[in-house]
């Protein structure tokens, strides 16, 4: 008997340290280029992690879809094909409107506030991802979102048919409320989109434009300070209690450590980007009176629909950012 009891807690401390070992392994996928700020915070991310667990944890960054589209990242890891994934937050908003508060003209126009309802939504986030074997790591904010064109903005008429770049859900229905026509395409197509006619224009960063090389396809960027919307960064449950305790809290540091830092290579994106677009051409301003009524009407729009949407813990999320915003 005891013999056998002997063997059994061998082979159980054989298994155990052989699932350790696998569990040390991740992958994570980002839909977003080696040129985007956000990948090479994840980079710099998973190097810490490394370094702070002496090798028991490596991270493997698979950039621009090249491991799994956008859309398949959050299900991939749900599912446990991979570990970790990064998407657009408000590519979520379907499965809650909590996910597109960000990407809400009005709410948020500065780094400070947009990080302030990060903090005022990322309970319900987080429990809305426990629900479904997730946790997330981290979110870092996209500098503020404008508009580019062909041609200078100066009169609401000319969003009537104009086929805009659009992707999210919320987006795109802003744009339907400018009376243009909202087209979903991922940021690594957006060269593509334009060459052959499917945009004519789009609302995104001066990070976006910049890394995607804008002033190929268009002229002007209309800094209208939209929204400022997130990127967040997520795994697998299952994978982190894979994990010893002592690694479960250097990954947690390391992602402390890496929002931190995103935010920061944001606002220096943001300026060395618009930097960038006036140094290659593209004529950067801000909306005029006309447009930017026009702005504001789709955006007020836009934000009653999510109202007439939300659950009373969303808008009590939301709340609780504009009184913290206020005091």
């Amino acid at each position: 008997m005891r013999k056998t009891i002997t063997t059994s807690l061998l082979l159980a401390t054989a298994c155990g340290l052989t699932v350790s070992a696998h569990a040390a392994e991740w992958t994570m996928a980002t839909p977003y280029g080696d040129a985007s700020f956000h990948t090479q915070n994840n980079k710099q991310f998973a190097e810490d992690v490394a370094e702070a667990t002496d090798g028991e944890l490596t991270i493997t960054v698979h950039s621009g879809g090249s491991l799994v589209s956008h859309g398949e990242i959050k299900p991939s890891v749900r599912r446990g094909t991979i570990d970790a994934g990064e998407v657009f937050l408000s590519v979520l908003s379907n499965d809650d409107p909590i996910f597109e508060v960000d990407t809400l003209p009005g709410v948020a126009g500065s780094y400070d506030d947009a990080y302030a309802l990060w903090e005022a939504t990322k309970p319900m986030i987080t429990e809305l991802f426990a629900y479904e074997g997730l946790i997330p790591l981290y979110a870092v904010a996209w500098p503020a979102q404008g508009i580019y064109t062909s041609e200078p903005l100066t009169d609401p008429e000319q969003f009537e048919g104009l086929r805009v770049r659009a992707p999210n859900i919320n987006t795109q229905r802003f744009v339907d409320n400018l009376g243009g026509s909202p087209t979903e395409t991922e940021e690594s197509d957006i060269p593509t989109a334009f060459s052959t006619g499917r945009v004519d224009a789009m609302i995104t960063s001066s990070s976006t434009g910049n890394s995607m090389a804008a002033w190929d396809y268009v002229t002007d960027y209309t800094d209208a300070n939209l929204w400022l919307p997130k990127n967040i960064v997520f795994i697998s449950q299952r994978s982190f209690d894979g994990l010893d305790e002592a690694t479960q809290e250097a990954l947690m540091e390391a992602a402390a450590e890496a929002e931190k830092r995103g935010w920061e290579m944001s606002r220096e994106d943001n300026d060395a980007s618009l930097a960038a677009l006036q140094e290659n051409g593209i004529s950067v301003s801000e909306p005029n009176e006309a447009v930017s009524e026009a702005l504001q009407a789709a955006g007020d729009q836009l934000f009653e629909d999510w109202q007439s949407r939300a659950d009373d813990e969303a808008k009590k999320a939301l709340e609780s950012y504009r009184e913290q915003r206020d005091s």
